[in-house]
């Protein structure tokens, strides 16, 4: 889960923020109650108001992945439902070609929001899982060198974990195309362009499309 806050001096700054914003109600309470529900009445749009301003204020930081090895050229895939696609397979082959490169593909277990919220995964992995499987098998037979693992439900949890213990040198997002994909109707691709600083690559696989060809 990702920190919400942006330092440790962010973290220390809103704890005595939410203990003087508690404290000038409780004052104001015990004095008077109407005039503790006054001080409450004004403070909490003032204090939406800036929380909500200050982050729209605040530029986002792109995060930088440590450098690759010198003698590979790595290669991030995010994709789920879209893993398998030809488009996919084509556009990782046409990276690799002609250099000594190794490839991550990812896959978020997506699930549904219910059971998410009762913590009920395992069917959302082993789907995932299998499609993750198929898909490497594919890469593989086309001479690609592919590894898999299954990630973080929200694409850009899964994209910023994988930044962490795979360095990759470049991004692809894989989605199915407009009007089909939630992660395009979520932003997931500008999200990730705006957040990591990796040259992002989007193919846009159209799975009903290779099924009817």
């Amino acid at each position: 889960m990702r920190n919400p806050f942006r330092s440790e001096a962010d973290a220390f700054r809103f704890v005595w923020l939410t203990i003087g914003y508690f404290a000038l109600i409780v004052i104001g309470s015990l004095i008077n109650r109407w005039l503790g529900v006054a001080v409450f009445v004004v403070l909490t749009p003032l204090a939406l108001w800036w929380f909500f301003r200050r982050a729209e204020a605040e530029a986002p930081v792109k995060q930088v992945p440590a450098a690759s090895p010198p003698d590979e050229h790595r290669i991030l895939v995010v994709a789920n439902e879209t893993v398998g696609g030809p488009e996919l397979l084509s556009e990782i082959r046409a990276r690799s070609e002609g250099r000594t490169a190794r490839v991550l593909v990812v896959c978020p277990a997506l699930n549904s929001p219910l059971r998410h919220w009762v913590s009920d995964e395992d069917e959302a992995r082993a789907n995932a899982q299998a499609r993750l499987d198929r898909s490497l098998g594919s890469m593989r037979d086309a001479g690609v060198a592919a590894e898999g693992e299954i990630g973080d439900g929200d694409p850009i949890q899964a994209i910023e974990d994988a930044l962490r213990t795979f360095r990759p040198d470049e991004l692809i997002v894989s989605t199915h195309p407009v009007g089909r994909s939630h992660w395009l109707e979520r932003g997931v691709v500008e999200k990730a362009r705006e957040r990591f600083a990796l040259p992002l690559t989007h193919v846009v696989v159209d799975l009903e499309a290779d099924r009817a060809s």
